[in-house]
């Protein structure tokens, strides 16, 4: 800095607020400095411009679930796609924190509460945890994909999980399904809880059977899908539709009707839920609900810098409720239903 102060023929002072972006530099100067640096090829250092800044420019993106889920589930990549996106025109680095058991996740909120990071994004909590809450009593600013069960209340960003499978039902009923049973997904998620109630919600505004029996709980994964598909059809052989909280598990499902010898979607109707790249080439291409996840991931981003900034006292929200953004889904339809 004193080199390209010298260059420049300014201040250090002066040189560190450009650096720093602040507005208190004249056009004049901030041209002179800026040309200085690129003759000298100086790069700020990143531990020496957190010492005044109070900020690491590092974000994380910490996901609550098994790695064979997080690798083959194509909801992640999206959302991580997503993230990416957003970050491109910042200076922020990411960082990756997959999470199992209870070591890994105390292991984590030591990170995270130790000032390693500026702000947190959190994907996939599973029933009480409290890691959210834990990251939010330590002062770090906090995105969720999707709401607490426990009813506390932090920044979230989600898909109209709800709606999307109220739409999915009401395609079913539309089209003349009356025996619809659902996979729904694990019910300590809000995900699982929200999309199984918009089932239960639809059928009862059809007035057609949706009892605890004609509901099969998976795990979002293709295996639990097609375990669950089984057990129903062996519990309603006459079933003529399912709803599958995710398209892994409708995919599970295609693979345990065609076993059964059935023909999909003459004998039995099926939607699923996310609209990933696997739906448009299974057999038959998936009738989905579309979720924006690219975009939820961005949205996650947005509102984490509002965030990181009002706790900054860069912004006029600090202390504002949190928000929860909530995106809308579409149905995508082709031959599964």
């Amino acid at each position: 800095m004193e080199a390209v102060a010298e260059l420049a023929g300014v201040s250090r002072a002066t040189v560190s607020r450009v650096v720093n972006d602040s507005e208190r530099v004249s056009p004049e100067a901030r041209d002179a400095v800026n040309a200085a640096i690129a003759e000298l090829g100086y790069v700020p250092t990143r531990a020496a411009r957190s010492l005044v800044t109070r900020r690491t420019d590092t974000i994380a993106l910490i996901m609550h679930e098994r790695s064979d889920t997080v690798f083959a589930d194509p909801f992640f990549a999206s959302m991580l796609r997503g993230v990416n996106h957003a970050l491109t025109s910042t200076d922020l680095q990411l960082v990756l924190i997959q999470i199992q058991g209870d070591p890994q996740r105390d292991r984590a909120l030591r990170y995270v509460g130790n000032g390693h990071v500026d702000g947190v994004l959190l994907i996939s909590l599973h029933g009480d945890d409290a890691l959210a809450t834990s990251v939010s009593k330590a002062g770090v600013p906090l995105v969720m994909a999707g709401r607490l069960l426990t009813g506390d209340r932090v920044d979230s960003v989600d898909a109209d999980n709800v709606g999307g499978a109220r739409l999915a039902v009401r395609y079913l009923v539309t089209a003349g399904r009356r025996r619809i049973a659902t996979i729904a997904g694990p019910q300590d998620m809000s995900v699982g809880v929200d999309r199984l109630r918009g089932y239960t919600e639809e059928m009862q505004a059809a007035g057609l059977p949706g009892s605890a029996d004609w509901i099969a709980t998976g795990d979002f994964t293709e295996a639990g899908g097609r375990a669950a598909m089984e057990r129903l059809l062996t519990e309603h052989p006459t079933l003529d539709a399912v709803f599958a909280a995710s398209d892994l598990m409708a995919l599970g499902a295609l693979q345990a009707l065609r076993a059964a010898g059935r023909r999909i979607p003459t004998d039995v109707a099926v939607v699923g839920f996310d609209d990933t790249a696997l739906a448009p080439y299974a057999d038959p291409p998936l009738t989905t609900i579309r979720q924006p996840v690219e975009r939820l991931g961005e949205e996650m981003v947005h509102l984490l810098l509002r965030r990181i900034n009002d706790s900054a006292g860069a912004g006029s929200g600090a202390g504002a409720d949190p928000s929860a953004v909530v995106l809308p889904t579409e149905l995508v339809i082709r031959s599964s239903a």
